[in-house]
């Protein structure tokens, strides 16, 4: 060993070349870089390419596990329903039973009216059952045309545009106008349908806390900072919020919301499907009840199934708006149209609201009354604005979850239709985001007697104390 250590040293240890004195060391790291350069530039190992043979593809495919298309489907999921055997107005029968309806939106009690089912009976002698296409291949009919006219006269807006589904009415409105990289600000308790439109418009979704201004200028002025730091290209930019909530029964601060939509440059979507006949001295909406002009509003969405007591929906606005979604609206262009005969039903549900305005003025009776006597109920707290013909009843406490909460107002629900009343708990899909409480929706309607509303207060009375005891 010393002797090959004497002679590498003795070699290498005093050569100079070109006054470069090198050493042993410098010999292996050369040698080492060389390698290193060599194993950098050989090709990768490539096995063999060949096809499966049919063994391995069976192996394969039977140890393959799919994930699952859907949750599993609980007992919860699948509950029984309350049949109907008869017109959904404010009195139904059930089982061969007359019950208090305090579960249909038929806020303005026209479901079943004689004057409609005329109108809607001529219609189906002339036009048959369904339009058979969409609205761009041979699916207008001349009553589309005359309820789109109807409804901008109505509102007092410059065009309107059908649906033939009022939950995709906002769900193909808001991808219409909105793409990738546009900016939605919308409010946390929204509806499914405006959340399913929300996700297909693949904008940047930022919500603000449930009718909350303070919130909502909040999410503006992070937005504007944003904009300040990035300097980023101008996009489409909107607020979107209800006019009454479905799953609160709130009603929209539409002054303040205007203000700060046209401070920080937004365009505004309103989706007035619990207000539309029901807001407003004359039914108009929340723009007439807030005294504000209608041309503030952006866009307005609403379903035709609630106090029109028809099917569809609609979008009205300015002509652009409309013209826009005749070409952009999916469920405009590729659905089938709105039966004629729903078209006339709407027709003529506007012109009986024109015609007799005081079935507002009975509406709201309604709703104060029934205010009024579950005023002092214990375990049950209103959540609704007292406008509003969408009630929400909570528990007061809360058993701590929505599912807990929701399984105790079924059973409540469930004594209350024995004793001839029948009203709904809210339910939510697994895709559903809104985080607000659950609660027994009750809808009142201007059809209902001052003896329906004391009769079913009385009976939920009656079932929250038996539940205490």
């Amino acid at each position: 060993m010393e002797v090959w250590q004497s002679l590498w040293e003795a070699q290498l240890g005093d050569a100079v070349v070109f006054g470069v004195r090198f050493g042993g060391h410098l010999i292996v790291e050369v040698v080492l870089a060389v390698v290193i350069v060599f194993l950098l530039f050989q090709k990768s190992y490539q096995p063999a390419s060949r096809p499966l043979s049919e063994k391995e593809i069976d192996q394969l495919v039977e140890e393959w596990t799919p994930e699952p298309l859907h949750p599993p489907v609980t007992k919860e999921m699948t509950p029984p329903y309350p049949v109907l055997e008869s017109a959904a107005g404010p009195t139904v029968q059930i089982n061969g039973r007359k019950v208090i309806n305090l579960s249909t939106a038929n806020y303005l009690g026209f479901v079943g009216d004689e004057r409609i089912k005329e109108s809607c009976n001529a219609t189906l002698l002339k036009y048959g059952v369904g339009a058979c296409g969409p609205r761009g291949f041979y699916g207008t009919i001349d009553v589309h045309l005359d309820l789109e006219t109807k409804i901008s006269s109505f509102l007092g807006t410059s065009e309107s545009i059908l649906y033939s589904y009022g939950l995709a009415t906002a769900a193909s409105c808001i991808p219409a106008f909105c793409k990738r990289g546009d900016i939605i600000i919308a409010d946390d308790g929204v509806s499914w349908g405006i959340q399913n439109g929300l996700h297909l418009s693949r904008s940047t979704i930022k919500y603000f806390r449930h009718n909350d201004m303070g919130s909502l200028e909040t999410r503006l002025k992070e937005v504007r900072k944003e904009d300040e730091r990035k300097k980023k290209p101008l996009n489409r930019r909107f607020i979107v919020v209800e006019a009454i909530y479905q799953n609160s029964g709130k009603v929209a601060p539409l002054g303040e919301i205007v203000r700060l939509k046209e401070k920080y440059l937004f365009r505004l979507l309103v989706d007035e499907s619990n207000s539309i006949g029901v807001l407003g001295k004359s039914g108009r909406g929340i723009s007439e009840h807030f005294n504000i002009p209608i041309e503030k509003i952006d866009i307005i969405t609403a379903a035709m199934g609630t106090a029109f007591a028809s099917a569809g929906g609609f979008c009205t606005g300015s002509a652009k708006v409309v013209d826009h979604q005749r070409l952009s609206g999916a469920g405009y262009c590729f659905s089938a149209s709105l039966p004629p005969f729903l078209a006339t039903a709407s027709i003529s549900a506007i012109e009986l609201l024109e015609d007799d305005p005081s079935v507002l003025a009975r509406l709201h009776n309604n709703i104060a009354l029934f205010h009024k006597c579950l005023s002092d109920v214990s375990g049950i707290r209103i959540g609704s604005d007292t406008r509003s013909p969408v009630v929400l009843l909570h528990l007061r406490p809360s058993l701590g979850s929505f599912h807990a909460d929701a399984a105790y107002l079924q059973a409540i629900v469930d004594e209350m239709l024995e004793h001839s009343v029948l009203m709904s708990v809210q339910k939510r899909t697994a895709l559903d985001n809104c985080a607000l409480p659950a609660g027994i929706r009750v809808c009142i309607s201007a059809g209902h007697t001052e003896s329906d509303i004391i009769s079913a207060t009385a009976v939920l009375k009656k079932v929250m104390t038996s539940k205490k005891q």
